[in-house]
């Protein structure tokens, strides 16, 4: 799957470039971001999280003319023209929670989280116990620093799916990354393992390799 940190930040624009780019080393050492253990057709993957600026190149983003990487505002721009025509869908059908949920991905593709996290809580005040947009939406809360308010979010989809794996598998990334706590992370890990015996040996062993790490990391 591909489907994340000083103690807790509170907003985005306080993060520094350093430290985003640190973040994704992380990731990239663990071989698992932020995002989804499972990927269906509705769970579309998580980009590293966005520079501080603007102006800087993303490091997920697609190639622009030349090998540019296309900043965050080019990246917005192309969101806004894809999500024109859903949002025009949208104006005769407000309460439609998949385009709702469409527009958020479009954003959360292009690194928009907080537009994202807009239209994914826009859907969920119509249908609050669809677990994958609560999960979006948590990701796109802790790409923007409220890891609080994420992790929060995944508490919520855990109430009325305790056993999603999506959700427990980010709560640990969450609490270990975000919180710095590495008991959460394991416990949520844990019960992921425990609670969903269908996972195939391939994410098994990714999950596994993850608690073998943090827990030798605790020791030295």
């Amino acid at each position: 799957m591909e489907n994340e940190i000083k103690p807790q930040p509170t907003v985005a624009s306080a993060w520094h470039v350093k430290q985003v780019y640190a973040m994704a080393a992380i990731s990239l050492v663990v071989g698992l971001a932020i995002g989804y253990l499972f990927r269906g057709s509705q769970s579309p993957a998580l980009p590293a999280p966005p520079v501080a600026a603007a102006s800087q190149p993303s490091p997920a983003a697609g190639g622009m003319g030349g090998g540019q990487m296309p900043s965050l505002e080019q990246m917005k721009q192309m969101a806004d023209a894809k999500a024109a025509a859903l949002l025009e869908k949208l104006k005769t059908d407000p309460n439609n929670t998949d385009l709702l949920a469409k527009v958020g991905d479009l954003y959360q593709a292009s690194h928009q989280f907080k537009e994202a996290a807009g239209y994914y809580d826009k859907a969920l005040q119509i249908n609050p116990k669809n677990v994958l947009i609560r999960t979006q939406m948590a990701s796109c809360l802790y790409y923007q620093g409220d890891v609080d308010g994420a992790i929060n979010q995944l508490q919520q989809a855990l109430r009325y799916d305790p056993k999603d794996a999506n959700s427990l598998f980010n709560l640990g990334m969450m609490k270990l990354q975000g919180k710095k706590d590495t008991k959460g992370a394991l416990a949520a890990w844990q019960l992921l393992l425990n609670s969903n015996p269908q996972l195939d040996a391939g994410r098994k062993a990714r999950v596994q390799q993850l608690i073998a790490d943090v827990r030798m990391q605790s020791k030295s």
